[in-house]
């Protein structure tokens, strides 16, 4: 009788921000950033698998009133285990810090910038700018794949869904997140891009990742700005099937079956400012010209409907009455 015993390779030692992470170790640290007078910290934990493999990085917290996903990296922190894993994974837990100190919705308080609008970052940017810039080129550069987690806020009923970057001079970066996104297990998912190439900066965390060639994915899993335990376990499920599918974590990834793919979207906006009404949700079918809600005055007089412009679905709308003159109100999934 013979047995086989296949070894893996040892994994060498990671490098990030002058740690040291050793193979089967875990590092956790707060990564200080500071432009100006202003200073915060990224909270980032580090897990070096023990054997050699690929790098993945995640990011929560980039909007820092989006809780469902800081909670899932919070879950995920603990369930991980290097020696059990095969390369590595730089796991940011809350990118905006001042936001999710704050409650400040969507930016950052100390400079009043979205922190996602903002990427690749500046290097002598302001805070927000500097916080882009240190997750572009201090994590994002050195990963193999990417995938940046996010919630509806406090303004938004969001349906769960998935996304990735497709633009046809990347035909694999484009394929492989594809397949991530398959892995993610969401029944829906967006397909952003569609394009022949990305020329302008990125402004998008993931979309940064998918700029310098490397296969990215995004997560849009919560609504309303609330801790919902379903949600956090739907997308700690999804970042755990995404490690088996990238072969860091052993057991076999299940992926999703005939998903809706969903190429175009349309938005939905505000013409005043004043009360918004609607008694749809996320989730629901539309038609075109059908009735989506309707605008008042700040003293309760109508001003005008708001009518579907497309057939498709909700992806995620306003579900509380402030509005702006230029607000979105819906964003609308095609289905073909």
């Amino acid at each position: 009788m013979s047995f086989y015993h296949v070894v893996n390779a040892q994994n060498d030692s990671f490098h990030f921000v002058g740690n040291e992470i050793k193979a089967g170790e875990k590092m956790e640290l707060l990564l200080p950033i500071k432009s100006g007078n202003d200073s915060t910290v990224i909270p980032i934990t580090v897990f070096n698998g023990i054997d050699k493999g690929a790098v993945l990085g995640i990011t929560a917290g980039v909007h820092g009133l989006e809780y469902v996903p800081i909670m899932a990296a919070q879950n995920l922190s603990k369930k991980l285990d290097p020696i059990q894993m095969k390369g590595t994974v730089i796991l940011v837990h809350l990118a905006n810090v001042p936001s999710f100190l704050q409650r400040s919705l969507r930016v950052n308080p100390m400079d009043g910038k979205n922190l996602n609008r903002v990427f690749p970052g500046k290097e002598d940017g302001t805070i927000t700018e500097k916080i882009a810039w240190v997750i572009s080129n201090e994590i994002i550069a050195k990963c193999d794949n990417f995938i940046d987690v996010h919630a509806g806020d406090a303004n938004n009923d969001l349906r769960p869904y998935s996304g990735y970057y497709n633009y046809f001079d990347l035909p694999e970066t484009s394929a492989k997140a594809k397949e991530m996104a398959l892995a993610l297990g969401f029944d829906y998912i967006v397909q952003f891009g569609n394009e022949e190439s990305l020329q302008e900066e990125a402004i998008y965390c993931s979309r940064e990742a998918t700029k310098r060639n490397i296969p990215a994915v995004d997560i849009e899993c919560g609504r309303k700005g609330m801790v919902e335990e379903k949600y956090v376990i739907q997308a700690e499920n999804a970042l755990m099937n995404l490690l088996r599918h990238l072969k860091i974590l052993d057991g076999p990834a299940t992926y999703v079956e005939n998903p809706v793919l969903v190429a175009n979207r349309t938005s939905v906006s505000s013409d005043h400012d004043g009360f918004f009404y609607s008694t749809l949700t996320s989730g629901d079918y539309v038609k075109k010209g059908m009735k989506l809600g309707y605008i008042t005055d700040f003293f309760g007089n109508h001003l005008t409907d708001v009518h579907c412009p497309v057939d498709g679905l909700i992806l995620y709308m306003t579900f509380n009455p402030p509005v702006a003159k230029g607000n979105g109100l819906f964003n609308i999934g095609h289905i073909e």
